[in-house]
């Protein structure tokens, strides 16, 4: 699949997917990040780093929240393409690049991949829920609210 095709946002994109969430495969309600069985997500903490594996299999599609913060990501083994601000852009590994805040991400895994997000944890919490609450939002006006934007 060619995601240079797909002429859609971010955000256009999960309003299709959340309409369709009733879809055997399809999961999340657009209020909070999705636990998906078939992507599975590891957690790792070093003092004031909070480390996010994401392993992705071929033909799978990711709808990412809105980070709050500027951060690094690393795609260790695969290849994907992101479609972000209305264009596609293919990453292959290894690689790395630095992510703005306030940004809506699709994520396409063209071959198997493993996907990393370092984000800073300065109070070295482990507690998940505390640490999405910090690290993203579900909105841009939620994120604009985080982070005192107009």
């Amino acid at each position: 699949m060619e995601l240079e095709n797909i002429k859609l946002t971010a955000q256009e994109f999960q309003d299709i997917i959340l309409a369709n969430n009733n879809i055997e495969g399809i999961y999340g309600d657009g209020k909070c990040i999705a636990t998906v069985p078939e992507i599975p997500i590891k957690h790792y903490f070093a003092d004031q780093v909070y480390v996010r594996q994401m392993d992705m299999m071929a033909g799978q599609f990711v709808i990412g929240a809105i980070h709050n913060h500027l951060h690094v990501w690393f795609l260790l083994t695969g290849r994907v393409s992101i479609i972000e601000d209305g264009e596609s852009v293919e990453h292959i590994a290894p690689c790395f690049t630095i992510s703005k805040p306030g940004a809506k991400r699709v994520i396409y895994a063209s071959k198997d991949s493993i996907f990393v997000n370092i984000h800073k944890n300065p109070s070295n919490t482990e507690d998940l829920d505390k640490l999405e609450k910090e690290i993203v939002s579900m909105t841009q006006e939620e994120f604009h609210t985080k982070n005192n934007t107009v």
